[in-house]
């Protein structure tokens, strides 16, 4: 009867959300708008707690057990080095690629111009001056001072239209330096009390919930933090070796935009799979428009420092913290991508991660019930009478 009761609320609930569908709409759009500064804080205190306890651990190792006030200065300073930390990442990338890219503009209107003439004369020769294609080539020009001036009254457009909605401006501005704000004092409350947050968490779970469930439950909280945790470490960690590699490559081998292609690069790299090669693309681009044979080169060097980082690099860093196939990988970003754009290609690896292992250990659990040990190509093997009393370890897949 319990069940039935249930059954029968549930799909009275189900009936009407879907007769008021656009009611249910607007009332999750205005729950979400009440609960995204505390969202965004446990995104912003997880992400600092990955570097945070790491440093964490390394001042408790050195501190003895008698220093009571080491121990609680410990989380304050290891969480003020870890801002200090982002924030000194965010400065030096800031430093130096806005004075470069300043300069990569100025030099691309230049290069533009110069490098229009040897295309037109490159199609010359390949059409043998055919007349009808060298006058649609002949069209092409580029004038950098009428570029600027667009660029100037594109500006100008876009004051224009920001001076005309002043007042939504400053509000939306206000609106979102309150909610950082009250995001990142919600992270900072979450990561000075983390393990009292833990308990509390676990009285309420197995205060409403079975324990065997409840068990279940944590085990999955669990394995979803420590995937998501390695991954994103490994995954910063590589990016970062990758932009040194191609930073150090270039400018031995004396390449244009050396430090902007390597920032990019590291930056792109965060996004699994495609990310490094859409930096590979405007790294050719910039390089191209200054001397298109270092564009083939740098082609030829992105393609061996990739398969230096993808077979020797990127297993050590991040290795099997994910737990996931490569095909799995591919489609975790291709569902992650279309779904969610780059969020959604950082998110679904983890995630994609936590459900493959947990269904894992599902059919691992399953074939021992069924007292199958083993099962190859061409057989099945089960398990002895004395095997199957004996507790069961999930091997290894090769």
């Amino acid at each position: 009867m319990k069940k039935i009761r249930e059954l029968i609320v549930f799909t009275a609930f189900l009936v009407v959300a879907l007769w008021k569908f656009d009611v249910v709409i607007e009332v999750l759009k205005s729950i979400w708008k009440i609960v995204f500064p505390f969202a965004l804080g446990g995104a912003i205190a997880f992400v600092i707690n990955v570097p945070m306890s790491f440093l964490e651990k390394k001042m408790l190792g050195k501190i003895k057990e008698n220093n009571k006030i080491g121990k609680k200065a410990a989380r304050p300073i290891s969480l003020l080095l870890t801002i200090i930390l982002v924030a000194g990442v965010i400065i030096l990338v800031m430093f130096g690629v806005i004075p470069q890219l300043t300069q990569t503009m100025g030099n691309l209107m230049t290069s533009i111009s110069d490098f229009i003439p040897q295309m037109q004369n490159w199609i010359r020769e390949f059409s043998h001056d055919n007349q009808d294609i060298m006058k649609l080539v002949d069209q092409l020009q580029f004038q950098p001072d009428q570029a600027i001036k667009w660029g100037i009254s594109l500006l100008g457009n876009g004051v224009g239209n920001m001076m005309n909605t002043t007042m939504s401006a400053v509000g939306s501005i206000a609106s979102g330096l309150a909610t950082f704000f009250i995001s990142f004092s919600f992270a900072c409350y979450i990561l000075f009390q983390k393990e009292k947050l833990h308990l509390q968490v676990r009285k309420v779970i197995f205060a409403f919930i079975p324990k065997q469930k409840a068990d279940a439950i944590l085990n999955i909280c669990s394995l979803t933090y420590r995937t998501f945790a390695n991954f994103l470490a490994g995954q910063c960690l590589e990016a970062v070796i990758l932009g040194m590699m191609f930073v150090i490559t270039l400018s031995i081998l004396k390449m244009p935009y050396a430090l902007l292609i390597g920032i990019l690069i590291a930056f792109t790299a965060l996004v699994p799979i495609f990310g490094a090669f859409i930096g590979c693309a405007v790294g050719s681009f910039l390089i191209f428009m200054v001397n298109p044979k270092q564009a083939v080169l740098f082609i030829i060097v992105f393609l061996l420092l990739q398969q230096i980082e993808g077979n020797l690099i990127y297993p050590h860093v991040v290795g099997g913290s994910v737990g996931l196939p490569s095909i799995w990988v591919l489609a975790a970003v291709t569902i992650g991508g279309n779904l969610m754009g780059i969020i959604g290609m950082l998110i679904f690896i983890p995630l994609v991660s936590v459900f493959y292992t947990i269904f894992r250990e599902f059919v691992y659990l399953r074939l021992k019930k069924q007292h199958i040990k083993r099962v190859t190509r061409t057989d099945v093997e089960e398990y002895a009478e004395e095997e199957i009393a004996s507790s069961f370890i999930v091997p290894n897949e090769k």
